[in-house]
């Protein structure tokens, strides 16, 4: 959606306070079997997510309960431009959304209702209050990595390290101009981490953080972009860069924990910088909600039951995405290792995920004013 097309952050926070005052669906059941024997009258539903593993959840989701579900892949910004228009034109296909654009849900989908959040009661003391309303499923984690081939432990220490001349063209990140989840970190940095960054420039220089700019944050943003990192629009190219068996000087990168199954797959040598000061990286949230105009509103329940779940939510953790539900422990062959390292990432604040959404194009100038090839 168009930034000129959105409402006022004063506007939405209104709303968005109205929305979250709401309780969960009207509806709630702890009863499962009621829930099925009602799902049993409706039409299949389709689920929208951003991984291609929705459609290995979404055919076990159909063989439990013998229920139609089609997982479909779509792009998080592809989700929310057809979860409106199926809304506006009352033709919805899409039942469940499981969208990792948390700032553009709390914006643009609650609180025009075109999306409802629903959590099932047997859930509710499972799922960590911060995390109900509305409901994230799970939290996906991005990790500074190295190459375990070309360095027998982390060679970065301190994240202020990244913007000194040794690592000068040698930092890959996604390009934050490509992903509003990397320009949300921006923001949750400058809201809830600067602290912490200028601790860390302390530790690293001796001595106290001078910068003109408005926060220890925005000094340490500004001094990566013009280290001349390699901007890529793809996890894959990161994992490749920093990876890649075989290299003398391998790049340092910022890349989802999914991508160390490239271990396995292709042979890649990543491992991620357990001891970097002061977070190993970052998270943010999937949001699990369902069109508010769904014609099959039992099934997609029962859909958001089953995904709170260790067994529907098996195929997203072995890409190292963290399940909300406290009861459902990381499987001990999950590739990357995150669950060592889960409480030494910077955690997403969804206190301030309508700023989040409302400042992405200011930090994408601020990127782009700053960023040296």
């Amino acid at each position: 959606m168009n930034r000129n097309a959105k409402i006022s952050v004063a506007a939405i926070a209104a709303m968005a306070t109205a929305v979250f005052a709401v309780p969960a669906v009207a509806g709630d059941t702890a009863d499962i079997k009621a829930l099925v024997n009602a799902a049993k009258g409706e039409k299949p539903i389709n689920v929208y997510d951003s991984t291609g593993k929705i459609v290995e959840m979404a055919e076990n989701f159909s063989a439990k309960y013998g229920l139609k579900a089609t997982g479909m892949k779509v792009s998080a910004n592809s989700q929310l431009e057809m979860i409106i228009r199926e809304s506006q034109s009352n033709n919805v296909q899409g039942d469940v959304v499981l969208i990792t654009d948390a700032p553009a849900a709390l914006a643009q989908l609650l609180p025009q209702k075109f999306v409802e959040n629903y959590l099932p009661a047997d859930m509710a003391s499972k799922i960590p209050k911060q995390f109900q309303n509305p409901l994230a499923i799970s939290t996906n984690a991005n990790v500074w990595a190295y190459n375990t081939e070309a360095y027998d432990k982390c060679p970065v220490a301190n994240i202020w390290e990244l913007t000194e001349p040794k690592w000068k063209g040698k930092v890959a990140i996604i390009d934050p101009l490509t992903k509003g989840n990397y320009t949300d970190w921006f923001n949750q940095l400058d809201a809830h981490g600067s602290d912490a960054v200028a601790a860390a420039y302390k530790a690293h220089f001796g001595n106290e953080l001078q910068t003109d700019e408005k926060s220890a944050a925005a000094a340490w943003i500004r001094a990566l972009a013009q280290n001349a990192p390699l901007a890529t629009d793809s996890d894959d190219r990161i994992s490749e860069a920093v990876g890649a068996p075989g290299q003398k000087e391998p790049f340092f990168g910022l890349l989802s924990s999914a991508k160390f199954r490239d271990n396995e797959d292709k042979g890649y040598k990543l491992g991620i910088c357990t001891t970097l000061d002061p977070w190993v990286g970052w998270n943010y949230i999937k949001l699990g909600l369902i069109a508010a105009k769904s014609q099959s509103p039992n099934t997609a329940k029962l859909f958001i039951h089953y995904i709170l779940t260790e067994e529907g939510i098996a195929p997203q953790m072995k890409d190292g995405k963290l399940p909300t539900n406290s009861d459902v422990r990381m499987p001990d062959d999950e590739p990357s290792g995150l669950m060592k390292v889960a409480d030494k990432l910077q955690a997403y604040d969804t206190s301030t995920g309508l700023d989040d959404f409302d400042r992405r194009e200011e930090w994408q100038d601020f990127w782009r004013v700053n960023y040296t090839k």
